[in-house]
């Protein structure tokens, strides 16, 4: 039982080791963990510890579809690992959402305050359930070993069969779910990634990816414990998954050839190198070796494929979570170390769970026990250094015990050091008042933007005065706010001004009469000015008249501010193409009239755009 002992020594010091930088993310928040920005919110986090790690756990709802709706008796030796193994990894995905969400102790809203157009609400929901469900299935296990709850152990049998129907519902809805999050940003996600069938290709990967984890759990277990590996059990498996594998990676090429993006499978482009090693590692090749029954028999072979599954799948919701998104700035998201050891430390510290449930309950027919490991011998120690000198669990325990509390050390002197050299939180933007060379913008979000030279706008314009030409209003307290705070909405007019916010216990909380003048009509002529309030809201320098609360959409208000400006300058520069759309889209390869323009915007916009002449 070397083995298992030095496994859980490894997995001992990780957890150790990780456990400060745990603390020093609640403590200090995301900037001092993180390289996530809010130009790059989602990183490693999302897509391995959350999408990745409900994939992986999908092995739970699958086996259970075999063994008991199906009745398949074949699969029920696997049921209770199977189990096990989804248990901890909703766990663990819950471990990680605590990490990537900014204010985890809020996390529990998603129970009162009702949400019922997000997806994010249907996902929690499900998760929530189902983790519920599967605590219920495991519970038996560990009530067999006590009489005091038979009865609540014989109720939870006999109602299995409906545990397991509502587990294999609650699972569907969320695996296919998590990638309905993804529909609503075509904007951000590569083309090769991006589909209207993603959340169909989420659930069947799910699907295949559940099986080759059966598999992979049971070769680790009967590897550390040295039981007989169900050669014939997982032949059956690897059967399965690569139908599974082959129609997910079908349906993923006839999508991209249907919509005509094949072009992106042949681009010159380091993702297209990046899709198609996901592709082999996931699907292509896989597919071939599982094809082969000698091989899907082979016990060697059988860790190649589902290493490769495993590896392919995570990889590719790491893509999809972030990774390969449409950059719309110069900086490339690389996860901080201090991301990459949480996760791992997330792995190892349900690791450890694992292991003490298999070997103190009957995960299998026969639980496993450490020859060493006898509850009925007392440790003995040499009468001089007083050293433990049997091989008892108690001086397993000491052992372990002690590789923790070292390595937790290491980790607090790595991250208090690098929380006095200078690790900040991370940037969400230009801070107020600060000076800024240049700024990425993309009104349109569809990867065609433009650098904006802040610094040679300002010194062209006047220097530090000319902030009022474009920062025309600011919110309470700022000084350059940005033109999406109030421009909230990309395609349609808003309501700047947001009465209801200003009047309900969750925002504002004012009386009517605080803005309104008493004993007459509530309209806008006899409201308070927003100054008298707000002092600064408007910029030194300026006199601006309210006439109404609607703001522009957030590309009306870039292209109206820009293009006004840069026709009066054409003028006096006799410039002509000054205010054109290419003088800014530098990306944009071909020259875009103000008539397709109109077309295009009259689509997304669903009305007429009437455009101003242009004045040759």
């Amino acid at each position: 039982m070397d083995r298992v002992r030095i496994t859980k020594l490894i997995l001992w010091l990780i957890t150790g080791f990780t456990l400060p930088i745990f603390g020093f993310r609640f403590l200090f928040g995301l900037g001092a963990s993180t390289n996530l920005t809010d130009a790059q919110p989602w990183g490693m986090w999302i897509g391995f510890d959350l999408l990745s790690g409900v994939a992986l756990a999908a092995g739970g709802f699958v086996v259970c579809a075999f063994a008991y709706v199906m009745k398949k008796d074949l699969y029920k030796p696997i049921v209770r690992p199977a189990v096990l193994t989804a248990f901890l990894g909703y766990l663990a995905f819950i471990a990680g959402l605590l990490l990537d969400v900014g204010l985890p102790w809020t996390i529990w809203h998603v129970m009162i305050h009702w949400n019922l157009q997000s997806a994010l609400f249907e996902v929690a929901w499900c998760v929530m359930l189902y983790t519920t469900v599967l605590a219920l299935e495991f519970l038996p296990v560990p009530l067999e070993s006590t009489s005091r709850f038979a009865k609540v152990r014989s109720f939870l049998v006999k109602i299995r069969l409906p545990l397991v129907i509502l587990g294999i519902m609650l699972s569907t809805l969320h695996q296919s779910s998590l990638g309905s999050l993804f529909l609503i940003m075509p904007h951000r996600v590569y083309p090769l990634w991006y589909s209207p069938l993603i959340p169909i290709l989420f659930f069947i990967s799910a699907i295949g990816l559940g099986l080759m984890v059966v598999i992979f759990e049971g070769l680790v277990s009967h590897t550390l414990y040295r039981r007989g590996p169900q050669t014939e059990l997982y032949d059956k498996l690897g059967n399965i998954a690569r139908w599974v594998l082959g129609v997910s990676f079908g349906l993923r090429l006839i999508d991209l050839i249907l919509r005509g993006q094949s072009a992106y499978l042949v681009a010159w482009d380091w993702r297209t190198l990046v899709f198609w090693l996901e592709m082999a590692l996931s699907a292509i090749v896989p597919v071939i070796l599982l094809s082969v029954p000698a091989i899907r028999r082979s016990g060697r072979w059988q860790w190649v494929t589902s290493v490769m599954v495993i590896v392919g799948i995570v990889w590719n919701r790491m893509n999809i979570g972030g990774f390969t998104n449409i950059d719309r700035g110069t900086d490339f998201y690389v996860p901080a170390w201090t991301e990459v050891a949480m996760s791992i430390g997330i792995i190892s510290a349900f690791g450890l769970v694992f292991l003490f449930a298999v070997e103190r309950f009957n995960i299998w027919k026969e639980r496993p026990k450490d020859p060493m490991d006898d509850p009925e011998a007392k440790p003995h120690f040499d009468p001089v250094s007083r050293v433990c000198l049997d091989g008892s669990s108690f001086s397993a325990r000491m052992n372990y015990s002690l590789a923790f509390i070292l390595a937790a050390a290491l980790g607090f002197a790595t991250v208090s050091a690098d929380a006095t050299t200078g690790m900040k939180p991370a940037p969400a933007g230009p801070a107020r008042g600060e000076l800024v060379e240049d700024l990425w913008i993309d009104g349109n979000h569809d990867g065609f933007g433009t650098v904006f030279p802040h610094r040679m706008h300002e010194e062209k314009n006047g220097g530090n005065d000319s902030c009022v030409l474009c920062h025309h209003m600011n919110l309470p307290r700022d000084k350059h706010s940005s033109c999406a705070a109030c421009h909230y909405d990309m395609y349609r007019s808003v309501d700047a001004f947001r009465h209801d916010w200003h009047a309900s216990p969750e925002g504002g909380n004012l009386r009517c009469d605080q803005c309104h003048t008493k004993f007459l009509a509530k309209r806008e002529e006899n409201a308070a000015r927003c100054d008298v309030c707000h002092k600064d809201l408007v910029p030194e320098g300026t006199k601006i008249e309210v006439k109404q609360y609607m703001a522009p959409s957030y590309v009306d208000a870039m292209h109206r501010g820009c293009i006004s400006c840069h026709r009066e300058k054409a003028a006096l520069l006799k410039k002509p193409d000054l205010f054109r759309c290419a003088n800014c889209h530098r990306d944009i390869r071909h020259f875009i009239d103000d008539e397709n323009l109109a077309k295009q915007r009259q689509k997304l916009m669903g009305k007429t755009v009437i455009l101003p002449p242009i004045e040759e």
